[in-house]
This record gives C-alpha cells, sequence and structure tokens, in this order.
C-alpha cells in the first residue's frame, strides 16, 4: 500500500488535503480563540480620561461608553448647593458622601467630593466650603457615573434624608437652580482636605464561554481529520482494486 500511496497522483492529492486540513485547523482555531475572548471580560478603555463634553451631553442617559468612564470636565462648585449621602460604602466600610454642584458651560453635573466614616466630619467639611471665597473655574477629573434611583426614607430616616445619588432628587434640592443638568454624576479622584477619596471601582463585563464557538472550532477538527480519512480510505480502494486487477492477470 505504501507503493500506492507514494504515486504521483496521491502525493499530489495528499498535498491538497493537507492544505485543506491546515485551512480547516486556522478556522478551528479562530474560533476557539473567540470563544476564549468571549469569557474574558471586556476592556472598554475606561480608564483613559476623556473630556466629558465628548462623552455626554446634559438631558441625556449615559451610554455603556460613557457609564464608568473616567473624564475632566471644567466648571466651579456653587455654593450652598451641598447634600449629604447617608450609608454610602467606601472600601467596605458605612459613611457619608458630600456631593456638590458643579457648574459648567453644558450644565449642571452633581460631582460626589469625599467621603467619611461621620456625619460630623462631612458636616465641617461643607461648613469649610460655603464659607470660603467662591472658587475659581478648575478642572475636576473622575470616573462618570449614571445617576442612581431615588429611594423612600423608610424607619428612622427623615423625609430629607438622602441615601442615594439621584439627580432627580438633587435638583429639587439645589436652591435657584435652573438650566440643563447631566443625567449621571462625577466621582472625584481628589477629595477636599478632611475627606478620604471616594473608592472608583473601573466597569467590567462579565465574560461567559461561548460554547457555539467552541462546537464550531472541534467541528473544524473533525473536518480536518476527515480529509486525511478520505485521501486514505481513497489510497486504500486504489491499492485493492490494484491487487484485484493483478490478481485476474495471474488467473490467466
Amino acid at each position: 500500500m505504501l507503493r500506492t500511496a507514494l504515486k504521483v497522483r496521491w502525493l499530489a492529492f495528499l498535498l491538497l488535503v493537507m492544505g485543506a486540513a491546515a485551512a480547516f485547523a486556522w478556522l478551528g482555531q479562530w474560533q476557539l480563540e473567540r470563544a476564549i475572548i468571549a469569557s474574558q471580560p471586556i476592556d472598554a478603555e475606561s480608564e483613559t480620561i476623556i473630556p466629558l463634553v465628548e462623552l455626554q451631553v446634559p438631558g441625556i442617559a449615559p451610554s455603556e461608553v460613557a457609564s464608568g468612564h473616567m473624564t475632566e470636565v471644567t466648571g466651579v462648585l456653587v455654593h450652598d448647593s451641598y447634600t449629604v449621602l447617608t450609608g454610602r460604602l467606601n472600601y467596605g466600610e458605612a459613611g457619608y458622601w458630600l456631593v456638590g454642584r458643579f457648574l459648567t458651560e453644558e450644565g449642571s453635573l452633581p460631582i460626589a467630593l469625599g467621603w467619611a466614616a461621620d456625619e460630623a466630619t462631612v458636616l465641617t467639611v461643607e461648613d469649610e466650603l460655603n464659607a470660603a471665597a467662591e472658587a475659581e473655574p478648575a478642572v475636576v477629573t473622575g470616573r462618570f457615573m449614571p445617576t442612581e434611583a431615588p429611594v423612600v426614607p423608610e424607619g428612622d430616616q427623615g423625609p430629607f434624608v438622602e441615601s442615594t445619588l439621584s439627580v432627580a432628587s438633587l435638583v429639587n434640592l439645589w436652591p435657584d437652580f435652573s438650566g440643563p443638568v447631566y443625567e449621571g454624576y462625577l466621582v472625584a479622584d481628589v477629595a477636599p482636605a478632611g475627606l478620604d477619596v471616594i473608592e472608583s471601582i473601573p466597569p467590567m463585563n462579565e465574560g461567559s464561554v461561548n460554547w457555539l464557538n467552541i462546537f464550531y472550532a472541534v467541528e473544524w477538527i473533525v473536518f480536518a481529520g476527515f480529509a486525511f480519512f478520505i485521501w486514505w480510505r481513497l489510497v486504500k480502494d486504489a491499492y485493492e482494486r490494484e491487487l484485484e486487477e493483478k490478481a485476474q492477470l495471474e488467473a490467466k
């Protein structure tokens, strides 16, 4: 059978089969890579700082790209427009956020300025900011997050206690508010003196194994093996025909 397989036409056919098998193997590898990529968290390059005007406009719900993206924005903090949020976790510890109204050329943007474990510290910093001279325009960097849903106070919480950063709720608390407002807020990466920087977690999408891609990868590998099987079967049939023809000639 080896002599039959080494004939020119079968060697040429073998080269063709090897080329087809290589293509099938490459397709199988590509499908497997797609399955692996699908199982990994998606890197949205959210840590690259992009101006907020290029990410988001006021009055529109944040897109998937804008949500969780690091950004920078120019504006001023408005006096007497600070809000204290309760029950906010920072690295697993419950405490308080100080939130301010940041006025930009495009509209108002809530900014989570910093965190403290006790309310007295946050209120002290709030008083200091209100007592300070009118702030100059500044560039603030941080992570842009979509607005949170308002929560109705329960138990011992008073009617004016805020625990979520809801833009819809804040605009009702800001004095003399007017104009457009962003449907999200900024978690500042630098906190005022006396407060801790708020933990900022990059967005991560949970991946899942794409079993369909894995099935296709196995299928292409089977095709590659089947191509060699066809070549072997054809050579075997040719060899058997040669034996039959030789036997018939000897019988004559």
